[in-house]
């Protein structure tokens, strides 16, 4: 806050003006604004307390602002973290393609809802390319991988764009999903890694808004696909042509400073980073967590990726229709649960987040599955805050809870606990929709597996609310 008087007359008039210096890239939008909301409070707070002292009266004490930031950011990490979440925009949208165009490529392929669920369970095979890269990452690096990833899933939708048939489709989609999924993950872990110290959460919050706005992307790109048979190659060829952006963010993005300072020390061989994990230090939280991983996606994968099939062909919605259903109910719902989840696990804790988000999350869900008319907009709207606050709990966890020198291992092997809970989830749901009674009563049957970890795994997981992230998970060499 800057404060000029001007002296007139034998009186005095003082000016208050606020605002930051910080440049933030690809989101100065979105800064300026959160700027402008926390300046606007403390100036006027200022300016009450000054005409207080003027005219004599008692000064009220300084109020506490609550704003959206719980911890001060450098310059450096603000940027850090603004370009990490454009990284999360472009990959999201990418790796969204096919859950949200899979009725219309399977349309256009004349495949059923069987080949769509077993295209969407093979092309988590790539979960194996994932492993690799997310190890490689704590060799190599964070940000080196995080570039490969990104041209790789640029690469692998230019594939799918130009398919010419469903397998060759589906094997582009196994790459998309495994440069994807590293992508998330080592992007992931350098966010909490460079976050300062009680604002592991809320950074992690807004890492989640990048990936949103990617999704997002792609729901506004569906009324596309009514045009006509083949038009959903248009929304690979754009998530392809997004690799004119990797010079840009080769240019911004820096490598994490906890793994450069890494660097300086002795270096685990690949064998020992592998098995990092499951020591006796940290293979109890590996376990507990790659369980709730599992369970949370058996139910979440098909729930997510077989939303558009079960709204087209059980309640006849448009592509138009689907897209503005997924708007409104996870648009901006999704951006305040988002928010909210960051601020409340900060506060309140990740194991209280994590449980209330599965908990209602999944009950809506299930509800949503087996209703119709206006539960169709009521019950997305509320799962999609509850799931935010689930997902930003776990994914901030995961990467507290393991050392620098093991953090992209442990991400990988925890995506396998979560890939193979998806595909189980998806192979299943299509299978089941006969002696279910349709296919959202399907999917509904599977909520069950992530009430399960709710109430029996969450609960044993270590709280790291208000820890250092080097207590939480010290380094070993």
């Amino acid at each position: 806050m800057r404060v000029r008087v001007d002296a007139e007359s034998g009186a005095s008039a003082a000016h208050l003006d606020g605002g930051s210096t910080i440049a933030i890239p690809y989101f100065a939008w979105f800064a300026r604004l959160v700027v402008w909301v926390v300046a606007r409070r403390v100036l006027v707070d200022a300016a009450t307390r000054l005409r207080a002292g003027a005219s004599g009266e008692p000064v009220p004490p300084p109020r506490h602002h609550r704003t959206l930031v719980p911890s001060s950011f450098t310059a450096d990490q603000a940027s850090r973290l603004a370009v990490l979440s454009a990284v999360a925009a472009v990959s999201s949208f990418g790796s969204a393609l096919f859950t949200q165009n899979g009725d219309a490529v399977t349309r256009s392929f004349d495949r059923s809802d069987a080949a769509l669920g077993d295209a969407l369970a093979f092309a988590r095979i790539g979960i194996l390319v994932t492993l690799v890269a997310a190890s490689l990452a704590d060799r190599f690096g964070r940000r080196r991988m995080i570039l490969i990833g990104l041209a790789g899933l640029c690469a692998a939708n230019a594939l799918a764009a130009a398919a010419p048939s469903f397998e060759v489709f589906t094997v582009s989609q196994v790459l998309t999903r495994a440069f994807s999924n590293a992508t998330f993950a080592i992007t992931a872990l350098a966010v909490v890694e460079d976050a300062p110290e009680g604002a592991r959460a809320f950074s992690f919050s807004i890492f989640g808004l990048g990936l949103g706005l990617g999704f997002g992307a792609t729901v506004f790109l569906l009324p596309v696909n009514d045009l006509g048979d083949e038009t959903w190659r248009i929304a690979f060829a754009l998530s392809a042509a997004t690799v004119v952006v990797l010079v840009s963010f080769a240019r911004r993005l820096r490598e994490t400073i906890r793994f450069e300072r890494l660097v300086s020390r002795p270096r685990l061989s690949a064998w020992a980073r592998l098995l990092e994990p499951f020591d006796r230090r940290y293979g109890g939280r590996f376990i507990i967590l790659g369980m709730v991983g599992f369970l949370v996606n058996l139910f979440s994968a098909p729930s997510s990726q077989l939303t558009n099939r079960y709204l087209t062909r059980t309640h006849d919605f448009s592509n138009a229709q689907v897209a503005l259903l997924r708007g409104v109910t996870a648009g901006v719902p999704g951006v305040v649960g988002v928010v909210l989840a960051g601020r409340v696990a900060e506060s309140r804790g990740r194991r209280l987040v994590i449980f209330g988000g599965l908990l209602v999350a999944t009950i809506f869900q299930v509800t949503f599955f087996l209703g119709s008319g206006a539960l169709l907009w009521i019950m997305p709207t509320v799962s999609i805050i509850a799931a935010a606050f689930a997902g930003i709990g776990l994914g901030t966890t995961n990467n507290e809870l393991f050392p620098t020198e093991a953090r992209g291992t442990s991400n990988g092997f925890l995506l396998v606990c979560g890939v193979a809970g998806a595909a189980l989830g998806l192979l299943l749901a299509p299978r089941l929709k006969d002696a279910a009674g349709g296919l959202g009563p399907a999917i509904a049957l599977l909520g069950g597996a992530p009430l399960v970890a709710a109430f029996f795994l969450v609960p044993r997981l270590p709280e790291t609310r208000a820890r250092r992230l080097d207590e939480i998970s010290p380094s070993e060499v």
